[in-house]
C-alpha cells in the first residue's frame, strides 16, 4: 500500500471514530458506559472498558465492539488494568447514588477509604468513577450537603434555636471546623448568615464602561460582583436582591482603584484582571467558572465541550445553568461559551453585549498572544 494511501485510510478512521458518540465516552473516560460498550486499540492488540485510565488512544487506531466476546472474536485480548472481560458489577450509576445517599445521610463525612470499601474499590478508583457520575469529589459532594444542611437549619428558627446547634446538626466536628471554613461554605460567618447577612458589608460603585453601565461590588474577600446593564439603578436593585441585608455603602478611595482596574480589565480582557474574588456557589457551580476561566481570550468553547472537559458529557444542560447563576461578569467568562454550531446563546446581560465582548476579545487575541510570547 502507498503511503499516501495509509495515511489517507487513517484519517478517515480517525474521522470515523470522532464522528461516533462512543469515542465521546472514551475520551472523558465515562464511567457510566461501562458495560454497554468496549473499545479496541490496534497499535497494542488490547480492548477496554469506556472508563479505562490507561493512556488515550489516538481515534485512528480505535475499534468499537458490543462486547468483549466480540472483541475477543476480532483477535483482541483484555487489558489487564481494567479486566473488561471480568463479570459485571452493579452498574456505577446506581453505586454512586447509594454513596451520595451514604454521604447525605451520615452524622459524620465518610472517608475515601470507607467509600471505597464500600464500594469495592480501590479509593484512587472510586474517586474517578465518583467525579465522572457525580460531577465532583467524594469530599466536595459532602461539603455541598454540609453546606446545604446548614443553610436549612440557620434559616429555621425554631429547629435550630442557637447557631452552634445548627452547626452540630450539620455534621461540623466542631465549631473551630466551621468557623476556619465559614467563608466557604456559606459566604460569611455562621451569625451573619442566620441574620440574612446583615452584619456583612459589601462596597460597591456604578461607573460607565464600553459596554454600558457597570456596577462593581466587593466584600471584604473581594469581587463579589460584576454587573453590566442599560439602566445604573435597575443594577443597584440587582444587587439590593442578592443581598437583601447587608450593609451596601459606597466605595472608598481603595476600592475606587478597584473599579477603576475591573473598568480597564472589561474594557480590555487581554490585560488579565489581578485582584481577589469572593466567588460563591455550590460545589459544581464553582468546577464550572474555574473552568470558565481557563478559557483564553479569543476563544469561545461550547456547553458539550466544557461538560466533557469537566469530565462530564451528559452535563451540558448543568454546565449552562452554571453559566447563567454567574454574576462576576467578564472576569468569570462564561460569555465565552457558545452553542455547538457555534452560534450565540442567552447571556443574563444581554446577547449583544455577549456578541460586542467576543468581537473585541477576537481583535485582542493576537496582541493577548504577542504579550504572552514576550511575558
Amino acid at each position: 500500500m502507498k503511503p499516501s494511501a495509509t495515511l489517507a485510510s487513517a484519517s478517515q478512521r480517525a474521522q470515523q471514530t470522532q464522528a461516533d458518540p462512543r469515542w465521546a465516552d472514551v475520551r472523558a473516560r465515562n464511567a457510566g458506559a461501562d458495560g454497554r460498550f468496549v473499545y479496541a486499540v490496534r497499535s497494542t492488540g488490547v480492548f477496554c472498558r469506556p472508563s479505562c485510565g490507561s493512556r488515550q488512544a489516538k481515534p485512528e487506531n480505535v475499534s468499537f465492539f458490543d462486547s468483549p466476546a466480540q472483541a475477543q472474536a476480532a483477535g483482541y485480548r483484555a487489558c489487564k488494568r481494567c479486566q473488561p472481560d471480568a463479570p459485571a458489577k452493579p452498574g456505577h450509576a446506581a453505586l454512586m447514588a447509594q454513596l451520595c445517599h451514604w454521604i447525605a445521610t451520615a452524622e459524620e463525612e465518610p472517608s475515601l477509604a470507607d467509600l471505597a470499601k464500600r464500594a469495592g474499590m480501590s479509593p484512587f478508583h472510586l474517586q474517578r468513577v465518583f467525579k465522572a457520575a457525580v460531577g465532583v469529589s467524594p469530599k466536595a459532594y459532602a461539603k455541598a450537603q454540609r453546606r446545604q444542611r446548614l443553610q436549612a437549619a440557620l434559616g429555621d428558627a425554631q429547629e435550630a434555636p442557637r447557631v452552634i446547634d445548627a452547626i452540630f446538626d450539620a455534621g461540623f466536628a466542631s465549631t473551630a471546623q466551621l468557623y476556619r471554613d465559614s467563608q466557604a461554605v456559606l459566604g460569611m460567618t455562621p451569625r451573619q448568615y442566620r441574620t440574612g447577612g446583615a452584619a456583612q458589608h459589601i462596597r460597591f460603585g456604578v461607573g460607565e464602561c464600553s459596554l454600558g453601565p457597570i456596577l462593581v461590588a466587593a466584600t471584604e474577600q473581594g469581587i463579589c460582583a460584576i454587573l453590566l446593564g442599560d439602566d445604573a439603578d435597575a443594577l443597584v436593585q440587582d444587587l439590593q436582591q442578592r443581598s437583601p441585608k447587608a450593609q451596601l455603602a459606597g466605595g472608598d478611595a481603595a476600592f475606587e482603584r478597584w473599579m477603576a482596574q475591573v473598568i480597564g480589565f472589561v474594557d480590555d480582557p487581554s490585560r488579565g484582571l489581578a485582584l481577589p474574588l469572593d466567588v460563591r456557589g455550590t460545589a459544581f457551580q464553582q468546577q464550572v467558572w474555574q473552568a470558565l476561566r481557563r478559557i483564553p481570550v479569543g476563544s469561545t468553547v461550547s456547553y458539550s465541550e466544557l461538560a466533557r472537559t469537566l469530565g462530564m458529557p451528559q452535563a451540558s444542560r448543568a454546565v449552562a445553568g452554571a453559566c447563567a447563576a454567574n454574576a462576576i461578569a467578564v472576569a468569570i467568562p462564561c460569555h465565552r461559551v457558545v452553542r455547538s454550531d457555534g452560534e450565540i446563546s442567552g447571556y443574563r446581560w444581554g446577547v449583544d453585549r455577549k456578541r460586542a465582548l467576543l468581537r473585541h476579545e477576537a481583535e485582542l487575541a493576537p496582541q493577548a498572544l504577542r504579550v504572552a510570547r514576550h511575558g
